[in-house]
């Protein structure tokens, strides 16, 4: 229950696991496409995230990283598939931290949730079931594959931890592999990964235990989730608590919690998936308090915010510990600066998501900048 949450402010400083974070306000992870072909920065994106930083984003969350060479769901994202990219993320950290933010990079394998050089590479999934958006087929996974993918993980986010970045984000959201994993539709499998719901969590659990051997008992790792599917025969709320309990229970720092349903949950709200309302101003919100009354780590909500009163009044009435934000952040990179500074005026995004670009993500309205 919520204890002596009156009038605190989002712009106190907080822990996040060992993290000491200026403000509860958190840029959620976004695909920039501005890495070179091989997923190496770049002087745009560099400035990408100088921008963020000084504008007084709490902890900024990258964009996702691809973990194995072969494999690059979107171009232009960041790569950490091996130690040649510790150096410039040092560069990104060092610079992220002289503003006083923190920084974690988020790590993903995107399986069959691609349109990208679909049919130049083998691309895993848990069973040969077409991904609904996009309708990949991919290759079902054998177990010298899983632990290939377990093991890549793992070397990921030591790498994360070599180039000075505060934790890291394991994506376990938006249809991508580990998502796939945990949702009965995706999962067809009649091995040790496939069925019960424990067998479906078997490869998110071997990924976080293979990665803290990697990176030690202290270095923060987060997880993302999706609270539904929002389909029928997907992966329902009521399992995605019991992933969020076990994950508590193994040692995961902080649960971000989002959905899948990128460009269409503005035409969604105030439809009711698994007995709760997608909202207006927090899509996920209904499902993140559920989840912040029921673990005892931080949980991050995500999706549709944009009035900083109100996400003030959720955090003073709620266990809910951090605020994501994306799009309001590419209409206006200085948004958390002028909240702070005591304009509180809603910000101007519209989330129309024209932001998603095929060039990648930047405000098509108001803040036209995408590289050249």
């Amino acid at each position: 229950m919520c204890k002596n949450k009156t009038n605190r402010s989002l712009f106190h400083e907080t822990k996040l696991a060992n993290i000491n974070v200026k403000n509860r306000l958190v840029r959620s992870a976004t695909w920039e496409n501005m890495t070179t072909a091989d997923g190496h920065l770049t002087k745009d994106l560099y400035n990408i995230y100088e921008d963020l930083s000084k504008n007084e984003v709490g902890l900024i969350i990258t964009g996702y990283g691809n973990i194995v060479k072969e494999e690059q769901p979107n171009p232009g994202m960041m790569g950490i598939y091996d130690d040649s990219f510790i150096d410039e993320y040092k560069k990104l950290t060092n610079m992220v931290h002289r503003y006083g933010s923190k920084i974690i990079m988020q790590l993903a394998y995107g399986g069959t949730k691609t349109k990208f050089n679909v049919g130049e590479r083998i691309i895993y999934a848990p069973s040969e079931v077409p991904e609904r958006s996009t309708n990949v087929l991919g290759k079902a996974m054998t177990k010298e594959e899983i632990d290939y993918i377990v093991n890549a993980f793992a070397e990921a986010g030591k790498r994360v931890k070599d180039a000075g970045f505060d934790g890291v984000e394991i994506h376990g959201a938006h249809t991508y592999l580990i998502n796939q994993f945990l949702s009965p539709y995706y999962n067809k499998r009649t091995d040790s990964y496939g069925g019960s719901l424990e067998n479906r969590m078997r490869f998110l659990i071997e990924i976080y235990y293979k990665m803290r051997e990697k990176v030690g008992k202290d270095f923060p790792i987060f997880v993302k989730l999706t609270a539904t599917e929002f389909f029928e025969g997907g992966l329902t709320f009521e399992e995605t608590k019991l992933i969020c309990k076990k994950l508590e229970s193994i040692g995961i720092d902080g649960i971000e919690i989002s959905g899948n349903i990128h460009g269409k949950a503005k035409s969604m709200v105030g439809q009711s998936f698994d007995g709760y309302e997608l909202k207006e101003e927090g899509y996920f919100l209904e499902y993140a308090k559920i989840i912040s009354n029921i673990v005892n780590i931080p949980i991050i909500t995500v999706g549709g915010f944009k009035d900083f009163d109100n996400m003030e009044k959720i955090f003073n009435e709620t266990n809910i510990a951090y605020f994501g934000l994306s799009r309001p952040l590419l209409a206006e990179p200085n948004l958390i600066k002028r909240w702070k500074a005591g304009d509180k005026k809603p910000a101007k995004c519209v989330r129309c998501s024209k932001c998603r670009t095929p060039e990648g993500n930047y405000c098509t309205i108001f803040n036209n900048k995408r590289r050249v």
